[in-house]
C-alpha cells in the first residue's frame, strides 16, 4: 500500500524545495507558516487522513483526490492534460504504408486487449536486480505462489510488482464532459472500433459475438474502404467539441443528446479506441510533435482513453487522455503493440484484403446538428486554432554523450539532464523557478505519481557556479558540485518512488480540509505555496525501444513542457511553450549547459 508520509518529513521536504526559490525574508515567513501548520491544523488533518486511509485498505489515499483533481478541471484536455508518445517506424520500411501499419497496429492492440482481459498479460514488474529475478526459473516458481504472498517472494529478489489497476480503462473508455466534474465511462461489452478520417466518423465491429477477433484481412478491407471513401469533410466537424472548456462541452453534449444523437454518441463513447487516419505525411520531428500532441481537432476525439494516430506515410503515435491513468500503462501498451506488430505482423505488403462487403460492415455516423451546435463547433474551432497558433514546439538532440558516459563518471543521467534545465533557465532568465518531474508510484496499490522537485539548493549553487562565477572555480570543484547534485537528485527520486515525496501528501491534506468545509489553512494561502505549485518547468522522461518521441503542453501559460530522454549515447529534449517564453532559446541554453557539464566531467576547462 502507498504509505502516508510522516507530517514532519513532509514539512522538511517542502521547506527544502522552497529554499532555492525564496529570499531569506520570504523563506522565514514560509518556514513559520509551515511549522505552525505542522503543530496545529496540519496535525489534525494528517491524523484524519491516516484514519481514513486505514479504513480504505482496498485503495490508496491519493486515488480519490487525484481523480477529482483531473475530472474537476475545467480547462480543455488537449494541450493542458493529454500527452503523446510517437512510435518508432517499423524497421521494415515497406510495412510503414498507412493501410498496412494501421491494420497491424489495430490487430496488435486487439490482441493486447484480449490477452489482458483473459488474465494472461505478464505482470508489470520493476526488476532492481534483473539477473536474479527476470529469469524463467523465477517466473516458474512465482507462478505457483498464492497471490496474497507472491509479492513478498518477489521482494526477496528485489523485484517489485507494479500496480496494473489502471489498465482496464485503456479500452472502450471515454471521459464524458459533465457540469463541474467529468465522468469516466467504460463499456467492455462493445465490440467496435471508432475510425476518424477527414473529420468523418466510422465504426465497425472488430470482434464477433463470441469475442473472437475479425480476420486481419477483413480489418484491412474495412480500413481500405474508409481510406478510399471520398465523402467530403463535414462543414461542422464534431471533434472540435472535445477541445472545448469542459462545462461548455457538457452543455453542448446535452444539446447533442437531446437532438437525436444518442445512438451515434454511444458508439463513439463505447468504442474500443479511436483510430485517427490523417491524410498527410510527416515533414520533420517538429511537425510530428504538433500532429501527435494536438493535430487537427476535426480528426481527433480527445476524450477517448487514447487516439491511435497514423499519418499518410505510416508514422504512428498515441495521444492519451490523462485522468484515467498515467504514462506507465500507456507505455506498456505501446511497447507490446510495437513489438507484436513488427515481430509478428498480421498482414504483409503482399496481403490482399478479404473480399467482404465493407459498405455493409462499416457504418458512417451521421450527427444531427441544430444552429446552437453549429455555432458551438465554430466557436470551439476558433479557440482551438488560436491556441495551437500560439504554441511553439522545439527540439534538440545532444550527440556528445549520454547514459553510458555519465554512468562511467558515476553520476545519475537523470540528475544531469535536470541540472542542465536549471542551468539553462538561470542563463536565460537569471532565476530559479518551481520545477516538476513526474515519478511513478506504481510500486504501490493504486499508486499514481509523485513529484520530484529537481530545483534544489545544490542545483542552484552548481548552476550559479557555471553561469555566473566560472572563473572562480577549478574543474575539480565544478565536478564536485555536479556530483553533489547527482547524489541529492538520486535521493529525491528514490524518496518519490517510495511514496515519500511531499506534494501528494500536502495536496491530500488540502483536499481533506476543503471536503470537510473548513476554512483553507494559512499554510495553503502563502504566496510561496502557490508559486511552488505554478510549475514553470514541467518535465517528464521515458526511454523505450518502441517510442521515438514524447511530449506535452506547458502546464502554465508562462511555462515550458519538457519531454526528454537520456539514451546510451545521446540526449533528446522536446520543449513546448507559449509566447510568454522562448522555447528555442531555452533549448540553446540547455545544449550549452549539457556541453559544459560533459566537458567538466571529461576534465576539460570551459570558457564562459
Amino acid at each position: 500500500r502507498l504509505p502516508v508520509p510522516k507530517l514532519e518529513d513532509t514539512i522538511t521536504r517542502y521547506l527544502n524545495a522552497q529554499k532555492p526559490l525564496l529570499n531569506d525574508d520570504q523563506f522565514r515567513k514560509t518556514e513559520e507558516l509551515a511549522h505552525a501548520f505542522e503543530k496545529g491544523i496540519g496535525r489534525e488533518l494528517h491524523e484524519q487522513l491516516v484514519a481514513q486511509d486505514n479504513q480504505n485498505k482496498h485503495t490508496s489515499y491519493i486515488t480519490g483526490p487525484w481523480f477529482d483533481m483531473y475530472l474537476k478541471a475545467r480547462e480543455p484536455v488537449v494541450l493542458n492534460f493529454n500527452a503523446f508518445m510517437s512510435f518508432n517506424p517499423d524497421p521494415k520500411s515497406e510495412y510503414n504504408d498507412q493501410l498496412i501499419r494501421a491494420t497491424n497496429l489495430t490487430v496488435s492492440a486487439i490482441r493486447f486487449m484480449k490477452t489482458f482481459r483473459a488474465g494472461y498479460l505478464e505482470p508489470e514488474v520493476f526488476h532492481l536486480n534483473p539477473e536474479k529475478s527476470d529469469t524463467e526459473i523465477f517466473k516458474k516458481i512465482i507462478r505457483f505462489v498464492p497471490s496474497s504472498v507472491s509479492w513478498f517472494g518477489a521482494y526477496m529478489v528485489n523485484a517489485y510488482p507494479l500496480d496494473m489497476s489502471q489498465y482496464f480503462r485503456l479500452f472502450n473508455s471515454t471521459r464524458l464532459p459533465k457540469h463541474n466534474k467529468d465522468e469516466l465511462y467504460t463499456d467492455e461489452k462493445a465490440k467496435h472500433l471508432l475510425v476518424l478520417r477527414n473529420g468523418n466518423f466510422y465504426v465497425f465491429d472488430v470482434v464477433d459475438r463470441d469475442g473472437n477477433m475479425l480476420k486481419p484481412s477483413e480489418i484491412q478491407a474495412h480500413l481500405k474502404y474508409i481510406l478510399n471513401d471520398n465523402s467530403p469533410a463535414p462543414a461542422f466537424p464534431l471533434g472540435y467539441l472535445t477541445s472545448e472548456n469542459r462545462d461548455t462541452w457538457a452543455l453542448l453534449r446535452k444539446n447533442l443528446l437531446e437532438n437525436g444523437n444518442e445512438e451515434a454518441l454511444q458508439k463513439v463513447d463505447s468504442a474500443m479506441f479511436c483510430l485517427s487516419l490523417d491524410d498527410f505525411p510527416i515533414k520533420d520531428l517538429v511537425h510530428l510533435s504538433h500532429t501527435m500532441l494536438h493535430g487537427d481537432a476535426a480528426n481527433r476525439w480527445y476524450d477517448k482513453s487514447f487516439n491511435l494516430i497514423i499519418t499518410k506515410d505510416g508514422t504512428a503515435g498515441v495521444n492519451f487522455e490523462h485522468s484515467w491513468g498515467d504514462g506507465v500503462a500507456v507505455l506498456r501498451f505501446q511497447n507490446e503493440v510495437f513489438k507484436d506488430s513488427t515481430k509478428t505482423p498480421a498482414i504483409s505488403p503482399q496481403s490482399q484484403p478479404a473480399s467482404v462487403d465493407s459498405s455493409r460492415a462499416v457504418q458512417k455516423l451521421d450527427f444531427k446538428l441544430n444552429d446552437a451546435l453549429k455555432a458551438g463547433i465554430t466557436k470551439a474551432k476558433q479557440k482551438f486554432d488560436a491556441t495551437v497558433e500560439s504554441l511553439s514546439l522545439n527540439m534538440i538532440q545532444f550527440q556528445e554523450g549520454g547514459k553510458e558516459l555519465l554512468k562511467q563518471k558515476k553520476v545519475s543521467p537523470d540528475a544531469v539532464a535536470q541540472l542542465a534545465f536549471q542551468m539553462a533557465f538561470l542563463r536565460q532568465y537569471d532565476q530559479t523557478v518551481a520545477t516538476y518531474e513526474s515519478c511513478s508510484t506504481a510500486a504501490f496499490k493504486h499508486g499514481r505519481t509523485e513529484t520530484i522537485r529537481p530545483a534544489s539548493v545544490h542545483t542552484k549553487k552548481c548552476s550559479e557556479a557555471f553561469v555566473k562565477e566560472l572563473s572562480k572555480h577549478s574543474t575539480e570543484e565544478l565536478q564536485n558540485l555536479i556530483v553533489e547534485c547527482s547524489k541529492y537528485h538520486g535521493r529525491l527520486t528514490k524518496e518519490a518512488a517510495m511514496g515519500q515525496g511531499f506534494d501528494r501528501h500536502l495536496f491530500s491534506l488540502r483536499y481533506l480540509a476543503l471536503a470537510k468545509g473548513m476554512a483553507l489553512p494559512d499554510f495553503y494561502q502563502d504566496q510561496a505555496y502557490a508559486r511552488l505549485n505554478h510549475n514553470i518547468i514541467s518535465t517528464s522522461t521515458l526511454v523505450s525501444p518502441a517510442v521515438q518521441l514524447g511530449g506535452f503542453g506547458p502546464v502554465v501559460s508562462d511555462g515550458f513542457g519538457v519531454g526528454y530522454q537520456v539514451q546510451d549515447d545521446w540526449i533528446g529534449c522536446n520543449v513546448s511553450s507559449y509566447p510568454a517564453r522562448n522555447g528555442k532559446e531555452f533549448l540553446e541554453c540547455i545544449y550549452k549547459s549539457l556541453e559544459d557539464i560533459f566537458n567538466v566531467l571529461n576534465g576539460k576547462k570551459i570558457g564562459s
